[in-house]
Parts: structure tokens; sequence; C-alpha cells
């Protein structure tokens, strides 16, 4: 079987590969398998016993997890696996982040980084506040083309003289005159002052 998202070989131990195992936590889990080949023919290991227990304690130390440690074969046709588990919160090796993506284990870095914390907080980026933005950066025309373009349709109830800061809040666009992002993108008077590179996409569907 060949390397991919959920599995990787090592011929022998080395500390950095605490970096593989930080991957597999953040992404779908997976498994490191130490004494093969990148083809995943056995090499063999003298040391496992020695293995067998400081595997588990640099993980632990290192990584604040657990993962199943298990030996398999016997010497000299003999393998180590590591079991590891997806995490539903972010872990850390040495304060670094890594991800496992196919084959591969990449450290985690600005927009990538921060995007990946959001997810892994239960959060998205467009429900988060925009702590520059005031309700006087949003278009108040075009909250009112919504609101009758909504009432028209029946998908939601909009009261009388209802007032901007009001709407966003029924929309949980905003919160104690805070604005999240997604108001900026979808009412912003100009939300490229903001988010020079953002872009948004709609779909429609038909009737079948």
């Amino acid at each position: 079987m060949p390397e991919d998202q959920n599995i990787e070989y090592k011929q022998s131990w080395h500390d950095d590969w605490l970096k593989i195992i930080c991957g597999f936590a953040n992404a779908k889990g997976g498994r490191l398998q130490v004494g093969k080949r990148d083809d995943g023919n056995i090499t063999g290991l003298i040391n496992y016993n020695r293995l067998m227990e400081d595997i588990p304690n640099k993980i632990k130390n290192h990584l604040g997890i657990i993962a199943e440690v298990n030996l398999f074969g016997t010497e000299p046709n003999n393998f180590v696996e590591i079991i590891v588990p997806e995490y539903s919160v972010a872990i850390s090796y040495h304060s670094r982040y890594y991800l496992r993506t196919g084959s591969t284990t990449l450290e985690l870095i600005g927009s990538a980084l921060a995007d990946f914390l959001i997810r892994k907080s239960g959060r998205t980026w467009d429900d988060l506040f925009e702590d520059r933005a005031f309700v006087d950066d949003l278009d108040m025309s075009s909250q009112i083309k919504f609101m009758n373009a909504a009432e028209k349709s029946g998908r939601i109830i909009i009261e009388d003289n209802i007032s901007g800061i009001s709407l966003l809040e029924k929309l949980r666009l905003s919160d104690n005159q805070k604005i999240k992002h997604a108001a900026i993108i979808l009412f912003g008077t100009d939300p490229g002052r903001f988010y020079p590179n953002i872009s948004v996409k709609i779909c429609r569907f038909g009737k079948s």
C-alpha cells in the first residue's frame, strides 16, 4: 500500500516524525508505521522495545495527546505502528501547527493557519466580528433592497420601520453594535477596503 492521506512509512524513528503525528491529529487521523520503506515493505527494527516506551511518552509530552502504539511481527521483520485519532481541537508541536494533506505533512502559516484555527474553534470566517467596521460602513440602500426582496419572497418577516442595526441583529450579522465579516460582504459600501482579495460566488437553484 503506498503512502496516502492516512498512512506514512519510516524506516527508523526520529523525533521530527512528531510533526507527522501532529498533522494526522489535525486532519482525519492516520497511521505512522516505523520500520518500513516508502513502498510499505518491512525493514525491521532493532530498538523496538525502547521505542514502545519512548514514543507514547514523547507524543504525550510534546503534543499533549494520546496515540495507540503497537508492535507487529517478530525480529527482524517487525515494525511499530502509531495510530493517531482525529482531534476536534487544534494540536501544535513546539507552538507550530501541521496538517496532513495527501501524502504530505505541511506546516500551516499565515492565512491558512488563521482559517484552520477558526475552523477548529467551531466558527467560520464570516461569523467573526470586524473590529475596524461600524454601522456607517454599511450601505443602507442595499439593506432596504434586501428587506423588500425578503418580504416579497415571504422568506422572512420584516417589521415596519426596522432600523439597519436591528435588521443586522435579526439576520445574526451583528451583536451589541459589533459588525460581522458577513455584514461587510453583503451590505458594505466598500468591502474591498477591508478584504482586498475577497470574492463572492452566488448559485441559484432551479425548480427541479
